[in-house]
């Protein structure tokens, strides 16, 4: 419920504002543009495409660099998002606390597996 007091007003529910719109866009834009990096990557390779050729496009220190870059634009941009649901159709606040808390396991969780992957390259 929000309550005003003279001009300003309290707003609750998701974050709304600026930073968590920006964010999402910064976000987006970093993973569309990694999207073709990769498929140009593989459009101008030779060969058939298996393993050897896939592992090699994420075998240079720059590639590794920007796809641990974009792993963590995708992680934020997922919490961002997750977050503004919860917050906007969760009500009861116990609920709302173990889903972000969920979210926020589920996502470290997903991080640590992406990067073994990567590193493992």
């Amino acid at each position: 419920m929000s309550t005003n007091y003279g001009t300003h007003r309290s707003v609750v529910g998701a974050h709304y504002g600026l930073r968590d719109w920006l964010a999402q866009r910064v976000t987006a834009v970093l993973m569309a543009l990694f999207t073709l990096i990769v498929l140009a990557q593989m459009i101008f390779s030779r060969g058939p495409i298996g393993y050897e050729k896939w592992a090699g496009i994420f075998s240079s220190q720059w590639m590794k660099a920007l796809t641990f870059a974009v792993i963590i634009a995708l992680l934020y941009h997922v919490w961002v998002g997750m977050r503004d649901i919860w917050m906007d159709y969760i009500k009861p606040v116990w609920l709302r606390l173990s889903l972000q808390v969920f979210t926020i396991v589920w996502l470290v969780a997903c991080a640590g597996w992406a990067i073994q992957i990567l590193w493992r390259l």
